[in-house]
This record gives C-alpha cells, sequence and structure tokens, in this order.
C-alpha cells in the first residue's frame, strides 16, 4: 500500500492534517456561546447593545466550516517545523523550536481566521432585522474598504495576540507532556494531554487578554477609513483612560473559561485522533 511506501510523509502531515481539523471543528462547534459572550463584553458599544444573551449561535456555521482548514494549516505547519528543526538543537532549547513552530503555523493559519473572524464577530454584534450571511458581510467589507482594511483589519493585531499565545500555549503544553511522560515511563495518554492543554490555555488566555480586547475593537470599529485610532497601542491606551487596568481585561474571565475547557477538548481530541490516524495509516 501507498502508505507504507512513505509512512514518514503520512505521519509528518497528513496525520496532523486530519487530527487538526477534528480537534479544532470540536473545540469551536462546543465552546462557540462562550466566545460570543466574550466578543459582545469586549465591544465598544456594550454587552446588552450588542446582543446579551441572545442568540449566542450566530455566526457558528462561519466557524465550523473554517476551523477545519484553520487547525489543519496550523499543526501542519507546527508539526513539520518541529520535526525538521528539533533534531538540530539540544533538547533544553526545546521550548525555542516549538515557539519558533507555533509561529510558523499562527502566521499560516490566520490568512484563513482573520476573514472568519471579522464575519463572524459582526454577526454577532449585529442587532438589525436583516438576516446577514458571512459571505455578505465579507463582500460588502472588500467593496467598502477593500482587502486589507476591510477583509483583512485587524491581520497584525491577530497575528500579534496570536502570537504570543502560542509563545505561551504551545512551549507549556509540550513542557507538561514531558513532566507527564518522565513520571510515566515515556508514556502519556490523551486525557493527560488534554489537561497539559487545559492549564497551558487558560494561563495563555489570561496573559493575552489585552491583546484579544484590541483585536476585537479593531474588527469591530465602524470608522477605520476616517480615524487612524484603531491600533493596537492607541485602542489600549483610550481604553486603559476610560476603563483603568480592569478594563484591559474585559472578558478575562470567559477567555480563561473558553481556553481551558478547549484546551482540554483541543488537544486531547487532537493527540487522541492523531494516534488513530497513525495507526491507521501503519497498517
Amino acid at each position: 500500500m501507498e502508505n507504507k511506501e512513505n509512512p514518514a510523509l503520512v505521519k509528518s502531515y497528513f496525520s496532523p492534517l486530519f487530527a487538526g481539523a477534528i480537534a479544532g471543528l470540536s473545540v469551536d462547534v462546543a465552546l462557540y456561546p462562550l466566545d460570543t459572550l466574550k466578543t459582545r463584553l469586549q465591544s465598544q458599544h456594550g454587552f446588552y447593545k450588542s446582543g446579551g444573551f441572545s442568540g449566542v449561535y450566530r455566526g457558528l456555521l462561519t466557524v465550523a466550516t473554517s476551523s477545519m482548514p484553520t487547525t489543519s494549516l496550523f499543526f501542519v505547519s507546527y508539526e513539520t517545523t518541529k520535526s525538521v528543526f528539533q533534531p538540530m538543537v539540544q533538547p533544553h532549547y526545546a521550548p525555542l523550536v516549538h515557539m519558533f513552530a507555533a509561529s510558523i503555523g499562527e502566521v499560516l493559519a490566520c490568512i484563513i481566521r482573520v476573514p472568519t473572524e471579522i464575519a463572524k464577530q459582526r454577526k454577532q454584534t449585529y442587532t438589525g432585522p436583516e438576516n446577514r450571511s458571512s459571505i455578505r458581510i465579507l463582500v460588502h467589507a472588500f467593496k467598502t474598504e477593500g482587502l486589507r482594511k476591510g477583509v483583512y483589519r485587524g491581520f497584525l493585531s491577530t497575528v500579534m495576540r496570536d502570537l504570543p499565545f502560542s509563545f505561551i500555549e504551545l512551549p507549556l503544553w509540550e513542557l507538561f507532556k514531558t513532566i507527564f511522560r518522565e513520571r510515566n515511563d515515556g508514556h502519556i495518554t490523551s486525557f493527560q494531554s488534554a489537561l497539559c492543554g487545559s492549564v497551558a490555555g487558560g494561563l495563555a488566555a489570561a496573559v493575552t487578554t489585552p491583546l484579544d480586547l484590541a483585536k476585537t475593537r479593531i474588527m469591530l470599529a465602524e470608522d477605520y477609513a476616517v480615524t487612524r485610532k484603531v491600533r493596537i497601542k492607541p485602542v489600549l491606551s483610550d481604553i486603559y483612560l476610560q476603563a483603568g487596568f480592569k478594563g484591559l481585561f474585559a472578558g478575562v474571565m470567559p477567555r480563561m473559561t473558553a481556553f481551558m475547557v478547549g484546551g482540554f477538548v483541543f488537544f486531547g481530541f487532537y493527540d487522541h485522533s492523531k494516534s488513530v490516524f497513525e495507526k491507521y495509516f501503519d497498517r
């Protein structure tokens, strides 16, 4: 069989490709309501004016249909980069390799993630009578604001939010898994990997909340073409002047909760699915 002729290709490409798709879809569908509430808490219009507790699954289809290619692209890039560079360095430099691999994966994944989040967040905070599809939202953004300022608005802020998050989450996940392996004769279960992902995700989410808040405000801003204030530093400065240090961490509890639960589901499903696919392709 072809999969027996090139097992290295299967393990380094197809397994993370399929496992990432399953993990991304699972966590996005399961935790979408928390993400909606977090977005509305961070909206400059206020929680209840942005929809409150109603329609918490609005925009779910957009996320569900894009989460699979996004997470697949991330994990294929992450695993491939890690497998290339990790043999070149000493074990104590492994966290640096994980950080570099995560940065490659995040930048590539943002090519899909940013337009998706533009459509998703505008649907989450839209309270008008018209039912706007995600395609219509993106087409309207492209026609009125262009590709960079419309469809890819907030690309840099998203990358700057996700890179620090991955710099914290992925090395912590790998570190916690190493600790489990050392205490379990080199073995780790999917459940243990899920626990590692939960703790790593919660810590990373708490630290990067201000960057996520800035990204949300930039994506939801209605006067981007007129004002130049929708940049990360001015947005955070404005929030701090209006609401103080506490304002910079608006939505931190829903975000932490989402990423702790999400990390458990995401990394648990990923490791389990990856091992299943590897066993299947090795037959």
